[in-house]
């Protein structure tokens, strides 16, 4: 099915009709409806499509049952082994006992061949994920000649538009329920929140820049997120190049400063996190509004690497000095769990719970 039209949904707004692709942002200044998707290593895929309708079914009853066939759950693999990220936190604090970095979101890649790879529609795995796992800004972008087919499940707004109104929601901060959530937690919600006014400000006209809503609890299947708001007014002569520029990667996913903690980063990852923790979403030029997700729940066909195309999936935590290092594997284990369980069919619909 790789060889599907080119369409994007994102809730119930559905394009088709794909008219041009560019990597160039300021085309989001032009006119038309546009699917974004940029890899946390700084790709940038912009689709225009011809056609944006409002489907009356969700994405959840949009496909049918069965459609998706995905991988057998014991043959996930993960970049980073369980001794190995347990080392990557315990270096991050020590980068952090150095002054280096306040915090760094260390992350791993997960990875499944997929059964019949000729036979999965990644929008049907967005189908599934719509029923074992709604979230706020789950969507599907599909280009198959292009190389991307993301489905995600997001709970995190990266950048909200409306005329020169942007708004961010950054997450710090994960627990199973509120009672399980620690001091760490709001102090690393706090310090991210400090990083996206920074971010905003370089764009944003001066003194726009506020925090309407701080360290909020929001509840998401099996989990529990502090969530805030970050919203600002953008400058007269800024535009979509200057707000991106300016604002990825985001900064929940990366750390503070953003400039240390990526160098950490790289130097600990093994392997490129692609549209994990970058952006997926839409821009409608026209009205000037538009609404970006960060790609955490968020997964990929990757059909690029040599042999049986590999389903893909990003889990991480972000380090303090407060962290420990089996805690914040266990963190990862759980923001996974869920997922992978749904993607590979483990999640009994019919009980609400996954085995």
């Amino acid at each position: 099915m790789h060889d599907l039209p080119a369409m994007a949904r994102f809730g119930r707004l559905v394009a088709t009709g794909l008219r041009d692709v560019t990597h160039d942002p300021g085309a989001l200044e032009s006119h038309g409806f546009w699917a974004v998707v940029a890899d946390f290593e700084g790709r940038l895929v912009c689709a225009r499509f011809a056609d944006v309708r409002t489907d009356d079914a969700s994405a959840a009853s949009a496909q049918a049952p069965g459609a998706w066939r995905g991988p057998v759950p014991g043959d996930w693999t993960s970049s980073l082994g369980h001794d190995a990220y347990v080392a990557g936190v315990r270096r991050i604090r020590e980068h952090i006992a150095a002054g280096d970095v306040y915090q760094a979101n260390l992350c791993r890649v997960l990875s499944a061949p997929l059964p019949d790879p000729d036979a999965c529609d990644i929008d049907a795995l967005t189908a599934v994920l719509a029923r074992g796992n709604p979230a706020p800004y789950a969507g599907t972008v599909r280009l198959p000649g292009h190389g991307v087919e993301v489905a995600t499940a997001s709970p995190e707004l990266f950048l909200r538009r409306a005329g020169d109104m942007v708004e961010s929601g950054p997450i710090k901060g994960t627990a199973r329920t509120a009672d399980g959530l620690l001091e760490k937690d709001h102090a690393e919600n706090v310090m991210i929140v400090d990083l996206v006014r920074n971010d905003l400000g370089r764009v944003c006209a001066a003194g726009s820049v506020g925090v309407p809503a701080l360290c909020t609890v929001e509840p998401h299947p099996g989990l529990v997120h502090l969530v805030s708001t970050v919203r600002g007014r953008l400058a007269p002569d800024m535009g979509w190049a200057e707000l991106l520029a300016a604002t990825f990667p985001p900064g929940s996913v990366t750390g503070a400063p953003k400039s240390s903690a990526l160098r950490i980063i790289r130097s600990l990852e093994t392997a490129p996190r692609g549209p994990y923790c970058g952006a997926v979403g839409w821009v409608d030029a026209d009205r000037v509004t538009a609404e970006l997700a960060v790609g955490i729940r968020t997964f990929w066909i990757d059909r690029a690497t040599p042999g049986r195309p590999l389903l893909r999936f990003g889990t991480g935590a972000g380090i303090t000095w407060g962290s420990d290092p089996e805690r914040e594997w266990a963190e990862t284990e759980l923001k996974a769990a869920r997922l992978l369980d749904v993607a590979s069919g483990a999640y009994q619909e019919s009980e609400g719970t996954v085995r």
